[in-house]
């Protein structure tokens, strides 16, 4: 153990909190403490952005299967039972995104705060508080380590004066051992060898006063290091306490198993599943797509006509009023609903004269109300497309088309406003058509 007090000459020998220079180690908890802190908010934010991507990838998981499931083949209880899994996905996503913003914005943002408040950054070189840890530890060590260093000093004193005793009887018996030697050589071995005792006996006096004198002070040594001490274990107390008060803060915002929505989700969750029934399921398809299906059957329809006018195409197809086709599905089935064709939409699809109602002196039909004004026209340049019947179509005017799904035919007009489409079946007859009733032959 060296008696200077300067780090650079300090040689521990033990690993003692007594020896000098070794309250560094409670000075360097100070810093941990700051370090400690920066560890915890990178821990926070890590666990918020699995949070974040987790909640994220929950939603699109959920938003995903939902439209699978809504545009699959699945129906009735089954199908909202199926749909709940991916409700779960959504509403637990929300609750993942809640934690994450209570671990950032919370649980982050108190840590942060506390840090700024415990430990304050000098301009050069360190924490105040680590720095105030070091002085109050020097100051109180100063005088012990003081007259530490004269013991040291006095003990080095009296081993050297020791040995130099040793070296100065070995001389002065050695001398006697041989003959040769003058009795004067033997006396001056003598009296050195006397002047090497008296040194060792001074030196071991100074030695043992300056031990006498570091035991008196060494019981204010400990009291004064004692007191810096326990003022730091105070400070490192507050650091324990705040990060298990906020560790249990992040045990609750992370608990989802303690939040009632959490429960809710998973209850209502296996309500609806719990709500599945055969039963009520085939009863639904065979109401929408089986025997219990609407029809309307066919029936004696009386024909008339007025002979002295011929109503105008404006006033057979209003804007208002949709086209009732048979076979169309009026209690939610798959087959699509047709557009209003009106006159604006045959405009577009054929030039045709209009027949207004001041036009009554000519008929664009034959005679029998069998003929069609667009047998004898031509395609359109430029477009003829092969497509194919998806749902069975029965024309409910003149100039329009009748087939069966299934059937092929001749796209030969574009799609206007109101969908409709210019087409030609086989046996060479042309009209109009929904286009969505059709589909591209690839």
């Amino acid at each position: 153990m060296s008696g200077s007090y300067d780090d650079s000459m300090i040689d521990v020998s033990s690993d003692s909190f007594w020896e000098v220079g070794n309250y560094k180690r409670t000075v360097r908890r100070v810093d941990d403490g700051n370090r400690l802190c920066n560890d915890l908010m990178n821990c926070l934010h890590e666990r918020a952005r699995i949070e974040k991507s987790y909640a994220l990838q929950l939603s699109e998981w959920g938003k995903r299967w939902r439209q699978l499931v809504d545009k699959g083949p699945q129906y009735g209880t089954l199908e909202r039972a199926w749909s709940a899994l991916c409700t779960e996905a959504e509403k637990v996503s929300e609750l993942h995104m809640e934690v994450k913003a209570a671990l950032m914005g919370e649980d982050f943002e108190k840590l942060k705060n506390w840090q700024r408040d415990s430990y304050h950054k000098q301009m050069i070189g360190g924490f105040k508080e680590s720095k105030e840890a070091e002085d109050g530890f020097r100051k109180a060590q100063k005088p012990w380590a003081k007259k530490l260093k004269e013991v040291d000093t006095m003990k080095k004193s009296y081993h050297s004066a020791c040995k130099e005793e040793k070296l100065a009887a070995s001389r002065e018996t050695n001398s006697k051992l041989e003959s040769n030697n003058s009795p004067e050589a033997q006396k001056k071995l003598q009296e050195k060898l006397e002047k090497c005792q008296q040194e060792v006996q001074k030196t071991k006096e100074r030695y043992d006063k300056s031990l006498e004198e570091l035991d008196k002070v060494t019981p204010q040594y400990m009291e004064n290091m004692e007191q810096v001490f326990e003022q730091w274990q105070q400070f490192e107390e507050k650091r324990i306490s705040f990060f298990r008060e906020l560790l249990l803060e992040v045990k609750q915002h992370l608990d989802l198993s303690t939040e009632h929505r959490f429960q809710t989700i998973y209850q209502t969750m296996e309500d609806t599943i719990s709500a599945t029934d055969a039963e009520e399921d085939l009863k639904w398809f065979r109401s929408n797509h089986g025997p219990a299906m609407p029809m309307n059957w066919p029936q004696f329809e009386d024909w008339s006509i007025d002979l002295n006018r011929t109503l105008s195409r404006r006033e057979k197809k209003k804007p208002s009023e949709g086209v009732t086709l048979t076979g169309i599905n009026q209690t939610g089935s798959d087959q699509p609903v047709q557009s209003v064709k009106t006159s604006s939409s045959v405009g577009s699809m054929e030039k045709t004269p209009d027949w207004s109602d001041e036009d009554t002196g000519s008929n664009p039909f034959s005679a029998n109300g069998e003929g069609n004004p667009f047998e004898d026209e031509s395609a359109s340049p430029g477009l003829s497309v092969a497509v194919r019947a998806l749902y069975d179509y029965e024309g409910q005017e003149q100039d329009e088309l009748s087939f069966q799904a299934g059937d092929e035919l001749t796209k030969i007009g574009d799609e206007d406003d109101q969908g409709w489409c210019k087409g030609q079946l086989k046996n060479g007859k042309s009209g109009l058509y929904p286009a969505n009733y059709v589909e591209a032959i690839q």
